[in-house]
C-alpha cells in the first residue's frame, strides 16, 4: 500500500464485453495496473451513474450490476466482489463540503466500473467507491469536483473516470468500415487539448462546433474525463493510451495523469 501521491485515470471502457475479451485495449488496462502500486483505495466516476445532486456508495459489500442487455449470459454471471469503504466514503463526503454529498447504500459496481476493474485488479481486492455524476450540473462543476477530489490522491487513493470521449451508440458501425469523420474529428480536438497547453480547455468541448452532437449525444460518458482532468497539478504528466475510435462512433482513448510511482 502506497502514500505517495497516486496517479488519476480516464478509462475508455467501450462494450461491457471488454470484461470477457482479450483484445489490445483490455491487455493496455492490464498493462498499466501492473505498473501501479497497491492502492488504499478506488474512487469511481463511471458513466453508468447519473443522479440528481451528487452521491457515494457507502455500503460495506456493494453489489455487481448488470445494467445492460442482449449480452451473452456470462457477461451476466460475472461478479466483482471488491468491498466498499463505509467510513472512508463519509470521509470523502466530508472533504467535498460545503456539497452536499448523500451516501447510497442501494448502488454498486456497474459496468462501467467493474467490466474496466475486473482486467485491472482482478483479485478485487481493493477497497471500491463509485461517486456519481450529477446530471443537473455543467461540465465546469465536474471540473470544479475534481479539483477538490486531487487531494484524496496523496492519500492513496486511485481516482478514476470511465466512459467514452466519443460515444454514440445509433451510429456504430460494423464488418471494419471506417470510423465516422466526425468522430475521428472531435476525438483529435479532445487529443490536441489534451497534450495543449490548456487541458481545462475540454470543460468547454459543447462550444467545438457541429461534430460535437454526433460525438457527444449526450454528457455523461464524456465527464468522467473532467474528474480526472480537475485532479492534475500544473507540474503534473499527461500521457494518453488506446487512441483508437471503435465500431464507428466508440472512442477508447484513455488518459493517465501524474507520474506512476514505483511499487
Amino acid at each position: 500500500m502506497t502514500t505517495t501521491r497516486m496517479p488519476a485515470l480516464f478509462i475508455g471502457h467501450g462494450s461491457p464485453m471488454n470484461a470477457l475479451a482479450d483484445n489490445a485495449r483490455t491487455q493496455a488496462w492490464v498493462a498499466l495496473a501492473a505498473t501501479l502500486p497497491k492502492p488504499r483505495a478506488i474512487l469511481m466516476v463511471s458513466a453508468h451513474w447519473t443522479t440528481r445532486g451528487t452521491a457515494i456508495t457507502g455500503n460495506a459489500s456493494p453489489k455487481t450490476i448488470h445494467d445492460f442487455g442482449g449480452f451473452p449470459q456470462a457477461l451476466f454471471d460475472m461478479r466483482y466482489p471488491a468491498a466498499g469503504a463505509p467510513e472512508l466514503a463519509q470521509a470523502i463526503a466530508a472533504h467535498l463540503a460545503p456539497l452536499p454529498v448523500r451516501l447510497d447504500d442501494a448502488w454498486g459496481f456497474d459496468h462501467g466500473s467493474w467490466s474496466v476493474l475486473i482486467k485491472m485488479f482482478p483479485q478485487a481486492d481493493v477497497p471500491l467507491m463509485q461517486l456519481s455524476i450529477d446530471a443537473t450540473q455543467p461540465a465546469a462543476f465536474h471540473f470544479a469536483l475534481g479539483q477538490k477530489l486531487s487531494a484524496l490522491r496523496d492519500q492513496g487513493i486511485l481516482l478514476m473516470g470511465s466512459g467514452n470521449v466519443v460515444h454514440n451508440l445509433s451510429r456504430m458501425v460494423f464488418n471494419d468500415a471506417p470510423a465516422h469523420d466526425w468522430a475521428v474529428r472531435f476525438n483529435d480536438r479532445v487529443r490536441q487539448t489534451l497534450l495543449g497547453p490548456a487541458p481545462e480547455e475540454l470543460v468547454n468541448f459543447a462550444e467545438w462546433g457541429q461534430d460535437v452532437a454526433l460525438a457527444v449525444p449526450t454528457d455523461e460518458h464524456f465527464l468522467p474525463l473532467l474528474y480526472v482532468i480537475g485532479s492534475r497539478r500544473d507540474d503534473e504528466p499527461l500521457a494518453i493510451f488506446n487512441d483508437v475510435v471503435e465500431l464507428g462512433a466508440i472512442s477508447m482513448l484513455s488518459v493517465v495523469v501524474g507520474a506512476i510511482p514505483s511499487a
